[in-house]
């Protein structure tokens, strides 16, 4: 699959700028920005975009939006830091600068034919929701599709209508967990990665695509191994601080790797040692 870094301005490092077009929250400290999307603008499912807030700075956020319709660019963020801070307080109609996009998508065309497996961890189902729209735009490339999902609480389930609506479907199987229920919980209880030994896909022909904290990563590799998926057919979306999107600065290092520009999609198999180095 070709990278679409190649559609990003001639100029990486100048941002186009753009309007907010709409704005809704999602949980308590997470919401969604719509975009006008700069002109002739395209992504795939994984790539990022840097947001820039204009007198604040700028942050990588994955795209979270429907690769097949071009009218919008979407991005949902966790308010946790100065800039994703300012952001959530932009309206609609502020001015927003955008550069990409950039990095390694999604392997989506790699599972085709066979399984395809979603494994996200609390805001990790943002990048992996273009992944699912894409396969479900193309549903008869793929046997079964599989969406793993957990949160911490219940109040932290991400685009919970749509969830609801993938639940009801017949060709695809969802299976959402949290780590602590409250009263209004009727679902199932523990870390998502006690839902793959019964979730309802072939090992063998299973293309996995996992998102979240890197240690809910880690745990999730080794048990998919011990499901029988082969570790070259699991793919890790590494969400570090990437603060140039090119390799330059330094700051997204893992390893020998860069995650801007090797990433963010990188092979469980090509990275699985590192996560048990706390240094890196």
């Amino acid at each position: 699959m070709a990278l679409a870094t190649d559609t990003a301005p001639a100029n990486p490092l100048l941002p186009s700028v753009t309007t907010i077009v709409d704005r809704w929250d999602e949980t308590d400290d997470t919401f969604t920005l719509s975009l006008a999307p700069p002109p002739g603008y395209r992504f795939e499912p994984g790539q990022f975009n840097m947001l820039y807030v204009f007198g604040t700075g700028e942050v990588a956020i994955s795209v979270s939006g429907d690769p097949g319709r071009s009218g919008r660019l979407i991005h949902t963020v966790r308010g946790v830091g100065s800039v994703t801070k300012r952001l959530r307080e932009l309206v609609v109609g502020d001015a927003i600068g955008v550069r990409g996009p950039f990095g390694r998508p999604w392997p989506v065309d790699a599972a085709v034919g066979g399984d395809l497996v979603v494994v996200a961890g609390g805001i990790g189902l943002a990048p992996l929701r273009p992944a699912i729209l894409h396969a479900l735009a193309n549903r008869d490339r793929y046997e079964r599709l599989v969406l793993l999902y957990g949160t911490r609480m219940p109040r932290d389930l991400l685009y919970r209508d749509l969830v609801s609506e993938w639940r009801g479907r017949f060709d695809m199987d969802v299976l959402v967990t949290v780590d602590n229920a409250d009263r209004s919980w009727r679902g199932s209880v523990g870390v998502v990665t006690r839902l793959i030994p019964r979730a309802p896909f072939d090992p063998k022909r299973s293309t996995v695509l996992v998102c979240g904290p890197e240690i809910m990563m880690r745990f999730t590799g080794r048990e998919l191994v011990r499901r029988g998926v082969d570790p070259a057919s699991i793919w890790v979306s590494m969400e570090r601080n990437m603060q140039c999107a090119l390799a330059v600065c330094g700051h997204c290092q893992f390893g020998p790797s860069f995650v801007c520009r090797d990433g963010p999609v990188l092979r469980y198999d090509d990275v699985d040692e590192l996560f048990e180095i706390r240094e890196v």
